[in-house]
């Protein structure tokens, strides 16, 4: 009894560890779906909640957190050389900030939701993304604009605040072809993840 109680807590912590954790790969997103299953899962709760294509939301997560569940910006320096305070509140899979995800959770509820779970980060992503459209009518796969609103603020978005940094705009359109490169790879596969089973023995 003991030695089976043993295997399958072993087997427990062997699939949480695995879950949580960064995918072995994160430029084919029918691989990364593959070696998370429940990714894939979230992912596509969000595409059809919200109406945000999968490739979009997987981009931006790519992008804000390179699928690292802890993600947090780097320390200001004090007097040049001391680590200080973080750049930002934004953390997790989504890097989003604490006054936009209070909005998130006020709007949404859930008291248990959290900024490093993998289905609550993109069902945020899918969230915001969704009120970008509608608000700013941007359309659904312009993974470029959409991102900007979402680096930006759509207020900040709507005043142009992108036009002036260059970087940001690279970042925009990189996330743009990352997208476009998801998008059509997640066309080869997403029948098969559709109807794809998996059993443990």
């Amino acid at each position: 009894m003991k030695a089976k109680f043993s295997f399958f807590l072993s087997l427990f912590l062997i699939t949480a560890c695995a879950s949580s954790g960064p995918p072995s790969t994160s430029n084919d997103v029918c691989k990364i779906f593959k070696e998370k299953r429940s990714w894939y899962k979230a992912a596509k709760r969000t595409e059809d909640r919200w109406d945000i294509p999968v490739s979009v939301t997987m981009a931006i997560v790519k992008q804000e957190s390179s699928f690292i569940a802890a993600a947090k910006p780097g320390r200001t320096k004090l007097l040049g050389f001391i680590p200080w305070k973080r750049e930002s509140s934004a953390k997790g899979f989504a890097q989003a900030i604490d006054g936009t995800w209070e909005l998130y959770l006020k709007d949404r509820g859930g008291w248990f939701k959290s900024r490093n779970d993998f289905d609550d980060a993109v069902d945020f992503i899918g969230w915001y993304n969704s009120k970008t459209v509608n608000q700013l009518k941007i359309e659904k796969h312009n993974a470029r604009g959409l991102y900007l609103a979402y680096h930006e603020g759509r207020g900040g978005y709507k005043k142009g605040s992108y036009r002036t940094k260059p970087w940001l705009l690279g970042v925009a359109d990189k996330v743009q072809r990352q997208s476009d490169r998801y998008r059509l790879q997640y066309e080869k596969c997403k029948k098969k993840l559709g109807r794809r089973f998996f059993r443990l023995f």
